[in-house]
């Protein structure tokens, strides 16, 4: 029986000031973002990132392992201390691919839900999408551009194409930085091989983008969440312009991850620690997305699914 907390569900009054929460149970970590809403506008309070690598505990019949629910577990009950006092209807918590993926999602999602103190809700890939690109646009300045979107999460990788605050066409496909290091470079293990093949295994699953995301149907190519952040983070400690990711940038990276042969033997400035095991895995589908595309510069947003399940809370004030 769920006992999470339960609270009279009329609507409330989203006067300036009240507090608001997301929570995004990805498949690399957990997030949890906390503030008020000023205006029409959210004011970020407290931010709170646990790497939890829930995509790694799926077994080969696609159920999560208990030590991986333990895990996952472990962390929501931290998030719902902080989540005591709030309202339910100013609290968003989804999950994605991973429980999208496992076939106990239940038997994970009804003790998390608990520990939270608040329903999750396993989202679809095309809600994720657009979710994301809701988050990325409202980082951006109101323009006509055409806005290609790619998120490379740890199960999933959801691209999208839009004009201002209007995506117009959007997909996800099941590759992600987890899965794919999980796959193609176990232990860490990294070589021209191993990203060969990644690469082109990538590009096979990605290859239906192409319908929607061809070179002549957007204008400039924005990057969201983890693999595009520690990618651009490590070239800008390098010494690359910071604010997006090259082709010549791919392919220095590239180069250093090759040297070293190992992920264990990384030792890169701007590379944090819990980012080696999975950087293998997310460099070779942002390589494969640069070619499939034809994408030459990547720049950075800020802006995610987060922000969009906030953006989603903000708009139920009156």
């Amino acid at each position: 029986m769920l006992c999470w907390r339960q609270f009279k569900m009329t609507k409330i009054n989203m006067q300036d000031g009240t507090r608001l929460a997301v929570v995004d149970l990805g498949s690399n970590s957990f997030r949890l973002e906390m503030g008020h809403s000023d205006g029409r506008q959210f004011r970020r309070a407290n931010y709170f990132k646990e790497t939890v690598r829930l995509g790694n505990g799926l077994d080969g019949q696609s159920r999560l392992t208990r030590q991986a629910m333990q895990k996952g577990w472990d962390c929501l009950s931290r998030f719902g201390e902080q989540l005591r006092t709030f309202h339910p209807q100013t609290v968003s918590a989804v999950a994605t691919q991973t429980l999208r993926e496992a076939s106990n999602r239940d038997d994970f999602l009804n003790q998390a839900s608990n520990l939270l103190g608040f329903r999750i809700q396993t989202i679809s890939g095309d809600e994720e999408a657009r979710l994301i690109y809701q988050g990325v646009a409202q980082t951006l300045p109101d323009t006509p551009e055409h806005r290609l979107v790619i998120d490379i999460g740890g199960r999933s990788t959801e691209l999208i194409v839009g004009t201002g605050m209007y995506q117009q066409h959007l997909a996800s496909y099941p590759v992600g930085s987890v899965m794919w290091s999980m796959c193609y470079f176990p232990e860490g293990h990294l070589s021209a091989e191993a990203f060969a093949a990644a690469e082109t295994a990538a590009r096979s699953v990605l290859a239906p983008a192409c319908t929607f995301c061809s070179p002549n149907q957007w204008d400039v190519a924005y990057g969201s969440a983890g693999t595009v952040n520690a990618v651009v983070d490590v070239l800008t400690a390098a010494g690359w312009p910071a604010g997006y990711v090259s082709h010549d940038g791919l392919n220095w990276l590239l180069e250093k991850l090759l040297a070293a042969h190992s992920a264990g033997q990384l030792s890169m400035a701007g590379l944090r620690e819990d980012r080696k095991a999975i950087i293998g895995g997310g460099l070779s589908i942002l390589r494969a997305l640069f070619s499939l595309l034809s994408i030459t510069r990547m720049e950075q947003s800020l802006g995610g699914l987060r922000h969009g399940l906030l953006m989603d809370l903000l708009r139920e004030k009156p």
